[in-house]
């Protein structure tokens, strides 16, 4: 039987970024840039970003998620509604769009690749008036490819690409290389040069491009190919740092005149990424949007054909776009590949269905709005169970419709540290005619850990709602324990399940009662970043691994980086975050996402059937599975969902691993 169902889940940030694009004339003095000069070229819904100008008149192409993944839109100025244009329609990941003498070139990753741990994104490219509307895949077949650029001439095509190559496994820096080839013999491909991303053309003889330098700062370079184009796949091409040390510079965009490119920059003492002008001569940075918004983060800059505009997304802020969004929902619907699957991303982490499908657990968030909540399955109401308590990964008890379990204590913690495996009882009337949004309902805690045994989290209930198992580092290493739901440790006593110089965390017990699924590196104790799924029965007995990237013994199996596993409703499937399938998009282009190759997945049992549910430049994980509504049910889950929420406040971080203090 095929997976069927709704899905429920997190992607980090991504629901605080509400990004438009919009765009500055670039004067002749950087000085006269003011906060009126500043326009907005996409509506306010979903969120707007990656653009391209078409011409002088600020015609743009760009990416909008706004029905549920990311899709190409082309806006006129003037015209009240974005022209959708034509893409493969069963992808769920477009990105970088360039639209060259009628054609639209573009990143998509709708096709798998050959092997495990490498990126489906591949360059595509189609006919906007001409060819009948057909894709064609300008990536060979197993290489991928990111972040086109089209030289001035339309005759070449540059891409930061890995070739053939897998994925090293690394995200900070992709260590892709610079590759051009012409837009009439794609197959013919040249590394122009070695380790480079984002590139962009001045002309039809430079490539600008960005990578980090051996000093640590993000810096661009650039590489001149020979005038004559018959001759620079046998030419020796010398990759030139144009960026100084002491600020990190990304995502490069030239202005035409061949003297100064558009930069996205970070410095020292400044929390916020800015565009900037970067004079080639001079050797100096002009500040552009830290004179109009000094406290937004702004991304990736793009600059019109004559150089007379330059380009940029960021928040919208709170009033940019009338009729925009406003509002953080607490359910989005996000579209599915799987037909019977129904997607829903949360706001909020670590969602858990209530036994009949009407509520939902979640933790907001870990630091200002730490705790524990509820929400409706349709969105439309929340209730608050903790407040200012970190708490975290829960488990509604299948047997009780007024009783969760829940994490108390710091998230990530060592294996000492003191955390709790806590019982959350509440009277369901309370949830009746509240009209507040997010009033505090009275809850009975229980712990159902000692204090002094350390670390106990990821608590998942048996399905007679007995007992829960959950992960402790009372022994000093993180193994799997199954504790008496009710009486807890101290009167129901306490068992250990898997025991080992390793870590087994996040475990799910099956819907009925015979297996406990958990992801561990038991294969390989000393690698703390590769984890695989194993099951086993309750009594510890028929411990299994389930493998996923390839048959036992092979190379590929011992990369698996595989979490937040969890059941189907009817027990024949597993959902999971994992890695095989690489880096969908660069992620020094994208806010901040702990593992931007954290994709969700289902499986059979036994491995096989893999189906890929997420491809984005997003982190996604922490899925609950609930079966009980048919997605395709008038009045199912996540109807009307869109309508209430928090408000929209642009809250989200630069990726962390981005240093100033050389």
């Amino acid at each position: 039987m095929d997976p069927k169902g709704t899905i429920v889940f997190t992607s980090v940030g991504r629901q605080h970024y509400g990004f438009d694009v919009f765009s500055l004339k670039i004067p002749s003095n950087p000085i006269d840039i003011t906060h009126s000069s500043e326009h907005l070229l996409t509506d306010g819904i979903s969120i707007n970003f990656n653009g391209q100008f078409l011409d002088e008149d600020q015609t743009l192409v760009y990416v909008s998620e706004r029905t549920g993944s990311s899709r190409l839109y082309l806006v006129r100025p003037g015209s009240p509604k974005p022209e959708l244009l034509p893409s493969p329609p069963r992808s769920l990941f477009h990105d970088r769009p360039v639209i060259k003498d009628g054609r639209l070139y573009f990143i998509s990753a709708h096709e798998p690749n050959d092997k495990p741990f490498k990126s489906w994104s591949a360059l595509y490219s189609t006919g906007l008036h001409h060819d009948g509307g057909k894709i064609v895949r300008l990536t060979p077949s197993g290489s991928v490819d990111y972040s086109p650029a089209i030289s001035r001439s339309g005759k070449l095509i540059a891409v930061a690409s890995y070739g053939a190559r897998p994925w090293a496994g690394d995200f900070h820096d992709l260590q892709t290389d610079i590759v051009v080839f012409r837009e009439s013999d794609p197959t013919q491909r040249t590394v122009v040069c070695e380790h480079g991303g984002w590139p962009t053309w001045s002309g039809d003889s430079t490539v600008f491009f960005h990578r980090q330098a051996d000093d640590g700062w993000w810096s661009i370079f650039r590489v001149d190919l020979p005038p004559n184009h018959d001759d620079f796949e046998t030419s020796t091409n010398t990759c030139i740092r144009v960026t100084p040390p002491g600020v990190h510079s990304f995502t490069p965009a030239a202005l035409q005149d061949g003297k100064r490119i558009a930069v996205a920059t970070r410095r020292r003492g400044n929390n916020y990424r800015h565009i900037e002008i970067f004079d080639l001569l001079s050797q100096e940075f002009h500040p552009v949007t830290e004179l109009v918004n000094p406290n937004f983060h702004h991304y990736n800059p793009f600059v019109s054909p004559d150089s007379g505009f330059i380009g940029y997304h960021r928040f919208r802020g709170e009033s940019a776009a009338p009729g925009g969004d406003s509002v953080i929902p607490h359910l989005d619907v996000v579209a599915s590949p799987v037909i019977g699957i129904q997607m829903l991303r949360l706001n909020g982490t670590f969602p858990s269905f209530s036994p009949d499908g009407d509520l939902i657990a979640f933790n907001h968030d870990f630091d200002s709005n730490s705790g524990l909540k509820i929400v409706k399955s349709d969105g439309s109401k929340r209730w608050t169970l903790l407040k200012d308590r970190t708490a975290f990964y829960n488990s509604w008890c299948p047997a009780e419709k007024n009783v969760i379990f829940t994490s108390l204590g710091p998230i990530f913690a060592p294996a000492k540290a003191t955390v709790q495996i806590a019982r959350i009882s509440f009277d369901l009337a309370n949830l009746d005619d509240q009209r507040e949004e997010d009033i505090a309902v009275p809850v009975e805690i229980k712990l159902l850990t000692r204090e002094d045994t350390g670390n106990n989290a990821f608590p998942s209930c048996s399905p007679d709602g007995k007992f829960v198992v959950f992960r402790s580092g009372r022994s000093g290493h993180k193994n799997l324990y199954i504790v008496d739901a009710v009486n807890g440790e101290a009167d129901g006593g306490v068992r250990q399940l898997t025991e080992g110089p390793w870590i087994d965390t996040m475990p799910s017990w099956s819907p009925d009662g015979k297996l406990i699924a958990f992801s561990s590196n038991m294969h390989n104790p000393d690698n703390v970043d590769a984890f695989s799924i194993y099951v086993v029965h309750p009594d510890g007995s028929g411990l299994r691994r389930i493998y996923l990237a390839g048959a036992e013994g092979s190379s590929e199996v011992d990369r698996e980086r595989i979490n937040h596993v969890c059941f189907s409703a009817d027990g024949e499937w597993l959902v999971f975050t994992a890695n095989l399938g690489g880096i969908t998009a660069e992620p020094v282009s994208v806010p901040n996402q702990f593992q931007p190759y954290g994709d969700l997945h289902v499986a059979r049992l036994d491995g096989s059937g893999v189906r890929r549910l997420t491809w984005n430049g997003y982190e996604n994980g922490t899925p609950t599975w609930y079966q009980g509504v048919e997605p395709e049910m008038e009045g199912g889950l996540g109807v009307g969902c869109c309508q209430f929420g928090d408000k929209l406040k642009g809250q989200f971080d630069e990726p962390l691993w981005i240093q100033c203090d050389f």
